[in-house]
């Protein structure tokens, strides 16, 4: 093969040696699959989907100069959010060329934009090789996030009384909305929503929906991301939590992980009480794909003139459709640091 000319295709069962001998040293890039449901890491999320094929995952291979990576990502039907699963082998040195890495974003990039994605994301160490690779393809940091774990089977403190928790209904799905949109920055809003495969828990004060937490069950762990309101107090927020660890049987026999945003760190004193421990500092890493443009019609000047109104009327105001891009009053710089 000519000195970087590079081949990218789908996965195939043929390729199941390469897999196996690659995927050993791969990394995941999706933190709930990594601490809930991966197993045996990202070998096991590459082998499932060559040999189960599923519809929301497509596993793509790049060759160059006689290097090999794999690259999964998945996304939801008729979703416009790609999610990137794993990439095998790892970068291991920032100084290592990176080729065939790049090659395999983007490959990955462009195959998600075919089905309709407009942002691809990722989770990374920081201290990862992988998170300059990323950036040189074109990511960039949106927010960061702190993974926390509790050893299974530790006793909730005695001065600590669990919350009273309800399964989501919906009817509480404008309630959350609105607790969402009010908690979570405007910037990281269309990729911070919880896995559609988690399981929702509501938390009321004065009947009012003040929190939600989004637990996702797995075979190796359980993996929450709460949305908390600001003005839940610290001994509260660790009744939530604790509350949520009660809730599944498992947390008795597997480790509890908890994600926490930038923008809900404050909950860290709490989580420290119920034995949580920071495990990773990870960063979210989107790259836009696309954007929808709007085409001009021209219709000819006789048909334009016909269809004149006799009353002459001021223009419409547009204020209301640029408020969806831009909130009085709020700055730009601000909104891009608050995830």
């Amino acid at each position: 093969m000519p000195s970087h000319e590079t081949q990218t295709r789908s996965v195939m069962l043929v390729d199941l040696p390469l897999v196996r001998r690659v995927c050993d040293k791969g990394v995941l890039l999706d933190s709930e699959l990594a601490y809930a449901r991966a197993a045996g890491g990202p070998q096991g999320a590459i082998l499932s989907s060559i040999i189960l094929p599923q519809r929301n995952i497509q596993t793509l291979i790049s060759k160059c100069d006689k290097q090999s990576v794999i690259g999964q990502f998945r996304m939801k039907p008729d979703d416009q959010l790609a999610q990137i699963v794993t990439i095998a082998p790892a970068l291991e040195e920032e100084t290592e060329d990176n080729t065939v890495w790049l090659h395999a974003i983007d490959a990955m990039t462009i195959a998600a934009g075919k089905r309709g994605a407009h942002m691809i994301t990722a989770e990374i160490d920081e201290r990862s090789a992988m998170f300059t690779t990323l950036r040189r393809a074109g990511f960039a940091v949106y927010a960061r996030q702190e993974i926390w774990r509790r050893e299974p089977g530790q006793p909730t403190p005695a001065n600590i009384t669990p919350a009273m928790l309800t399964d989501e209904t919906d009817a509480d799905a404008m309630d959350i909305q609105l607790l969402y949109s009010n908690i979570v920055p405007r910037l990281v809003q269309p990729f911070a929503v919880p896995s559609s495969e988690s399981e929702g828990l509501v938390y009321r004060q004065n009947g009012q929906v003040q929190g939600y937490i989004a637990l996702s069950e797995g075979k190796y762990g359980i993996y929450i991301m709460p949305f908390l309101h600001p003005d839940i107090l610290f001994s509260e927020a660790s009744a939530i939590i604790a509350a949520a660890i009660a809730h599944t049987a498992k947390a008795e026999k597997l480790p509890v992980y908890v994600c926490v945003r930038r923008f809900q760190d404050w909950l860290e004193d709490g989580l420290a009480v119920l034995g949580f421990a920071p495990i990773s500092q990870q960063a979210v890493m989107v790259r836009h794909i696309a954007a929808g443009v709007r085409h001009a019609v021209f219709a000819p000047i006789s048909h334009t003139l016909e269809v004149i109104p006799n009353t002459v009327r001021p223009p419409t105001s547009r204020v209301g459709d640029l408020s969806d891009f831009y909130a009085p009053g709020v700055d730009s710089d601000t909104e891009w640091n608050a995830g």
